[in-house]
Order: C-alpha cells, then structure tokens, then sequence
C-alpha cells in the first residue's frame, strides 16, 4: 500500500498542470494590505530595499494589481485528496530547493483554495511566509503574511527574523509588539529574536522589559525555562553593559551548555573585563566544557589587552589541542594577540605557516606592526599582499595610511587616496579619518580640511580625527574651535572625542576646561571609559591638581595598565616615592603585570625622589623578575637617576657599556649632570659624542656652551656658539596663550619684533634690574644677550 505522501506527490504534477494559466500570475497580488503598519512596513522597505538581501526582480509589490485569488476556481477535490495534497505540500514547503520552487508551491497553494480566506490553512501559509523569508524575499512574504486569515508563530517568527537580516531593529521591535497586541503567546523561538534586536539597537530597557514579560508568561502558564531564551538574555543584558544582570541569570542556570559560557565571556570581552573574561574562561574549562573555536576567536583579544603574553601562549597551546591549528578565525585572533603583546616575530611566523589567509590575516598582521612602530615591515608585508593579487579593502586602506605618514611616504599616500576615490571607499568613515589623519601628519593641514569638509557632517570619528590634526601642528586654538563646534553640526562628542581633547587641555595647563569636560563626559555617561578616565587623571596631574587626579583613580570602577602609570608617573615627577611604591604594590595585587612603560615611571620617580638603592632594585627586577628587555628609555632614567645622586662616572661607564649607540637623550641627561656637578672633564668626553650626533636641536650645544662658560672657558664657549650658527641649528620658538571671551589666542616667539612687546619687556627687564636682579655669572655676556634677545622678540598669531 502507497503511503498518503507518495500518492500526493504524483498527484502534484497533474494539479500544477491544471493551474498552467495561473502560474506566473500566482504571486502578482495586489498590494494595499488590510493592515496600515503592514503597509507601511512595505513603503518603508520598497523605498530602501537592502542590496544584499533583495536581488533586482519583479516582486509582488510590483505586480499586477488586477489579480486576485478569489479569480482562481478551487479544483474540485475529495476530502481524502485533499488531506494528501496537503500532506505532500507541507513536506515540500519546508525546505524548497529554490525561489522558482517556491513560487510554483505558491501557485498550487492559491489554485486549491488554501490561501482562500473561507477554507484557509494558517499552517501551510504561514509556511509560505517563512519560505520567502529564508530566501532573503521579506516583501514577498510580508505580503502573504498580511493577506493570511489566520498565522502562526512560524510566520510571525519568519518576519521577524527577516527584518533582523536587513537590519531594521527597530521596526522587528515594533513587530513583535504587534504580535503581543493581536493576543498571541510569543514562542521560545520569538524571544532570542527581540534579544537580537535589542543588542543591535543597545536598548538595554527594551530588553529589561521584554525579560519581565517573559517571567510574567512563565508564572501564568506554567512554563519552563528555556536555556536557548536565557542564553539570548545573558547576551543582550551583557553586549548592552548590565554584566551584572546578565551574570544573575548565568549563575541561575543549573546546566550551562557552551552557548551560556560563549554569551557571557563575549560579553565581558565586548565590556572591556578582560580580567573577568579570562577568570569565566578558566572556570568554565575546569568544569570540564571543551571550548569551541568561537569561545577562543573571542577570549584571545583579553590577553592582547592585558599584554599577558604568558596567558596568550597557555590559549595557543589549548588552540592546538582542541584541533584549531587551522581554523581561520582562530589563527587571525592570534596574531593581533601577539600584536598587541609586541611579540610580531610570533605573528609572522604563525602568519607564515597559514595555509589560507584572507584579507582580515594580512590586514591584521599590517596593523600589528605598525601599532609596533614597525613601519617598514608593515610597508612590505603590504606590498607582499599586492604581489599575492589579495585586493585592498577599506579596512587595509585605512591601515596603511598610517604607516605611509610615519614614513614620509606623501606621494604613496596621495596615490592611495586616488584609489579610494576610485574604489569609492571615501564614504567610509574610518577611511575618511585615516586620511585626516594622514595629511595632518604629513603637515597638509589644507589638504586634511579639505577631506574633513567633504565628509564633516557624516560621523564623530572626522571630528576626532581633525582635532588631533591641528593639536599635532601646534594649532591648539584651531582645535578647541572645531571641538566646540561638534554640537553645531547634531553631532555627539564619544569616547575618543574626549581622549582627543583632553591632551591639548593638558599642553596649555587649561584646567577650567578640562573641568568642564569631565563634567560632560559624567552627564553623558563617557566617564565609565577607561581611556577617558586614564585621560583625565594625566590632565589633572599634569595641570598642577595631584588631588583631583586621585579623585578620580579612586573613582574609576576599570583600571588598566595606563591608569596605574599615569598615576605612578604623576607621583613620581610630584617627588612622592613612598606613594609610588603603593600604587605599584596595589597594581600588582589586581594582577595587572608591568610594562616597559612602568619601570620607566619607576625609574623616573626614583631619579627625582632621590631614591639610589630602590632605583637599581627597579633596575633588577624589570630584568630578571619580569624579563622586560632594556630600552633607550630605562637606560635614560638609570644615567639621570645617577646623574643625579653624583655618581656621574658610573653614568659614563654604563654608556660606554650599552648594546647600542646611545642616543641625545641619554647623552643629554649626563651633560646635564656634568652642568651640576661642575664636571667639565667629563663634558669634554662627551662632546665628542655630541658633535658626531647630526642632530637639528641647539639645546644640548647651548648646554656645553654653558658649561664651558662656568668654569671662564669663553673659547671654547664661543666655538660652540658658533657651531649652531654655522650648522644653521634652529632654537625651538617659545609660545604661550591666552584665552579672552571663550577663545584661545596663541603667540609664538619669533624673529620679528612688535615694538609695543618688546617696550614692555624691556621695562620689565629694567625694573628687576633696580629690584636687585643680577644674571647668573656662570653664563657668558654674548649668552645673556643671546637669551634676551629670545624673549624679546615675540610675534602674535
């Protein structure tokens, strides 16, 4: 005996020939729903069709509004025909091989009445519904849904999802609620889709209601939990901040499956508790859960934050044994891993060993070597990727813009900003900023306005970027003018907008604005950034307020390596070493490891606090308790902090003993120690050094100028004076500001002279004289003059 299936698949060719007429015409309704959000739903969606996900084709509605399915005459059919037709169609809706397939399906639905408003089946249209909004058709499907009788779930649920793939959350919002509103109980496949909605849309209170909807349908109908539902809840509650809800519901979870652990460890990962990341991480593999490759792509990027290259390495390791050697997604998070640690040697050398790269591992690894300051490297891995024929993207266009700024490369940049023009990537925003930033750093601030101007009304990330731009070349009045006027433009100020202006507040000592600034970012909510909080603690230190900068250490809920160095570094140049210590011993107790950049605010605070003995225990440990490898920069402290305490032939000792050629700075701290200690033998072996140096600054030579001049040496003062005027060795030009009616105005010291400044300093000059004022008679009179001069020549900008 045939089953009823395989009687109603024979039947289907007989029934699709009879309804030939139809065929075409089956899905050409008419449009005008009965339901005004359905018909607006679909002008908004024929107005702005999603590219990817509606294709160029006649849609229904853009059909002929002259047919109906009332036109269609139902076949006559037995009641046990029918039952089989029904069964055999219900089969083939689930999974149609294509949209012609589809089509046809639909067809057969209208000829035998089962989209016929009196004998309507809600099951098989609601299927059809769902059909078109697999295939990406959510016009086609709205149309039907809002032509059906009766719907279920599954058609309810099949817009939803639809709407969510083109990217209009908040229309799939208001869906749902109109799902709630026509009397129908939400499934548990409905609510992950509303958590999704809310996610992208960061509406933390819409999901905060939608979850008490939940609990209050669970207690009236006797529901059980649904561990799919609670994982979409710990996603949306953790991606939208509230860590602490969605840690609540985790921990209500008696059997946490994988995709509860993913949620939540991606959440804090998003959040920035990369500490809190990798605790959940450990804790879930000592409960005996696998990761899977999601779970490690997501946990990688923690250690890069932390720069904890000892925990990257564990990860690697626990990669290879769970078998995602080569697992793509993986492999890339390990090399901005490795990245962010400093170590690109073990990037490239997994970089080299991929067997399938895309554009995201050659993008990433160009990236990382430029955050590394490797610019050359990244210059030729780029290059590299040419020859491979892998096509530049905007987000690899955006990268190596940086890197040929660093390198002077102008006219490589000009070329790729042509072929972002062509390839009509200036409509990208990060592309847009990359190319600010690029002109800026190469000095063509018109060039970089005129780039801003072109795309200013479109996103922050410009503002950002022509901030910095002008802060970069010296045109710190312009830039607090184009900050002040983001709010003219509908624009709000983010995170990054603060980081950007907060320095400049720093460099000029403006501490009312920084004031208000951080008043802004409390009102707004940017406070709880940590880069804004590590960005207000270095402007109130740096701005002479120690107490304030404490205030809001203390107040910070997330700190990072950069908050305990700011403060560490303030400490140490206000001369407070016990307090450095504290702060250092306290980092270490919320297991955030030092960097290079630590053991130089150490080293610093130990030079200015006087502090010998604590200075080379710093030394030591940096070595060989946390094998941080010796930079210019700790060589640097370590001559100050000797050159300071008298011991200026160990200085010169440990020079002569450096791996590399010592650079000014390191030069110039032990000159400037010999001018202290009246070491003038000890000058004259460092001259030498100097001279060789083809340096464009005159400070160090001044300073032996100086030295020479304290001890009566006036020709070899002189030879060194006329050394900078023969090698043309610019003095850096003083500035200073002022700010009246809200503006700042800047004044640069130049060779030009204003007779009415240079009258007022001059009777100043005067006027210390008769008060008492005698110049230090270990500089030369030529040198006085020299420095008179300077601040007597001022110019207005």
């Amino acid at each position: 005996m045939r089953r009823p299936l395989e009687i109603g698949k024979k039947m289907l060719p007989v029934i699709a020939k009879e309804s030939t007429r139809v065929h075409k015409l089956a899905l050409h309704l008419p449009t005008g729903p009965s339901s005004p959000f359905i018909a607006r739903l679909l002008s908004t969606l024929s107005s702005n069709p999603n590219p990817s996900k509606n294709p160029p084709r006649t849609s229904t509605a853009e059909a002929n509004k002259t047919f109906l399915p009332t036109d269609v005459p139902s076949l006559p059919q037995s009641f046990a025909h029918r039952t089989l037709l029904h069964s055999s169609l219900s089969s083939q809706l689930k999974s149609p091989p294509n949209l012609s397939e589809a089509k046809r399906l639909h067809a057969i639905l209208i000829v035998n009445g089962f989209l016929n408003s009196v004998y309507a089946d809600k099951f098989l249209g609601s299927q059809l519904v769902n059909v078109y909004a697999t295939f990406g058709f959510l016009q086609d499907a709205l149309v039907v849904f809002d032509k059906l009788p009766q719907r279920t779930n599954l058609a309810w649920n099949a817009i939803l999802r639809g709407f969510l793939g083109v990217g209009c959350f908040s229309i799939a919002i208001e869906f749902f609620h109109l799902m709630v509103s026509q009397g129908l109980i939400p499934d548990n496949f409905t609510y992950p889709l509303v958590f999704k909605a809310c996610t992208e849309l960061n509406d933390l209170e819409e999901g905060m209601k939608l979850r008490d909807f939940i609990l209050w349908n669970e207690s009236q109908y006797d529901m059980k939990h649904n561990a799919y539902v609670e994982c979409a809840m710990i996603d949306m509650f953790a991606k939208c901040g509230s860590l602490s809800e969605a840690r609540k519901i985790f921990e209500g979870i008696r059997e946490k499956d994988l995709a509860c652990w993913s949620a939540l460890i991606c959440g804090n990962v998003q959040s920035g508790e990369w500490l809190e990341a990798l605790s959940l991480f450990k804790r879930m593999v000592l409960e005996g859960l696998r990761p899977d490759s999601v779970i490690m792509a997501a946990i990688l990027p923690a250690c890069g934050r932390l720069e904890d290259m000892e925990m990257g390495l564990t990860l690697h390791g626990c990669a290879i044994r769970c078998g995602f050697n080569s697992d793509l997604y993986v492999s890339n998070a390990l090399m901005d891993m490795y990245c962010k640690c400093s170590a690109t040697h073990f990037a490239y050398s997994l970089f080299s060993n991929m067997d399938n790269k895309d554009a995201v591992s050659w993008s990433t690894l160009i990236a990382g070597y430029s955050q590394n300051c490797q610019y050359h490297e990244s210059l030729q891995l780029y290059l590299m990727m040419n020859d491979a024929e892998i096509r530049t993207n905007a987000v690899i266009a955006a990268t190596v813009l940086p890197v040929l700024s660093k390198l002077k490369l102008l006219k490589h940049g000009k070329e790729m900003h042509g072929y972002i023009l062509k390839q009509g990537f200036e409509s990208d925003d990060v592309v847009g900023a990359a190319l600010v930033e690029f002109y800026a750093n190469c000095k063509l601030m018109i060039k970089a306005e005129h780039v801003f101007r072109v795309m200013s009304d479109r996103d922050i990330t410009l503002w950002n970027s022509i901030v910095v731009g002008y802060s970069l070349n010296g045109e710190i009045d312009i830039a607090f003018q184009i900050f002040q006027k983001i709010w003219d433009f509908n624009l709000k100020p983010n995170s990054i907008t603060l980081v950007s202006i907060l320095p400049i507040c720093t460099k000029i000592g403006a501490l009312r604005y920084g004031k208000e600034i951080h008043a802004f970012a409390t009102r707004s909510g940017l406070g709880t950034a940590v880069s804004v909080g590590n960005a207000l603690i270095d402007m109130y230190c740096k701005c002479g307020s120690l107490e304030l900068a404490v205030r809001v250490f203390n107040q910070v809920k997330e700190r990072n390596i950069v908050t305990y160095n700011t403060i560490i570094s303030a400490h140490g140049i206000y001369g407070l070493g016990e307090h450095v210590f504290q702060f250092f011993e306290e980092m270490k107790e919320a297991r955030i490891k030092p960097n290079k950049v630590t053991f130089i605010a150490l080293l610093t605070a130990c030079s200015h606090c006087g502090l010998l003995d604590r200075g080379w225990s710093m030394y030591h440990a940096m070595m060989y308790d946390y094998n941080i490898p010796l930079g210019m920069e700790h060589y640097s402290c370590i001559v100050d902090l000797l050159g300071r305490a008298g011991h200026l032939d160990d200085a010169y000792d440990l020079i002569k003993k450096m791996p590399v050629e010592p650079d000014m700075n390191i030069l110039g701290s032990l000159l400037g120690a010999c001018r202290v200690h009246n070491r003038v033998d000890l000058a004259e072996c460092l001259e030498k050094h100097i001279l060789e140096k083809n340096q464009k600054d005159s400070g160090h030579y001044a300073l032996l100028s100086n030295i020479y001049s304290s001890t009566g040496r006036w020709k070899d003062a002189l030879k060194v004076r006329t050394m900078i005027k023969e090698k043309r060795l610019p003095k850096r030009p003083g500035s200073s500001w002022i700010e009246v009616d809200s503006r700042m105005y800047m004044f640069h010291a130049t060779q030009s002279e204003l007779g009415k400044i240079q009258d007022i300093l001059e009777k100043l000059l005067l006027g210390m004289r008769n008060e008492g004022y005698m110049p230090d008679p270990s500089f030369s009179s030529d040198d006085l003059q020299y420095d008179v001069n300077d601040l007597t020549n001022f110019d207005a900008s």
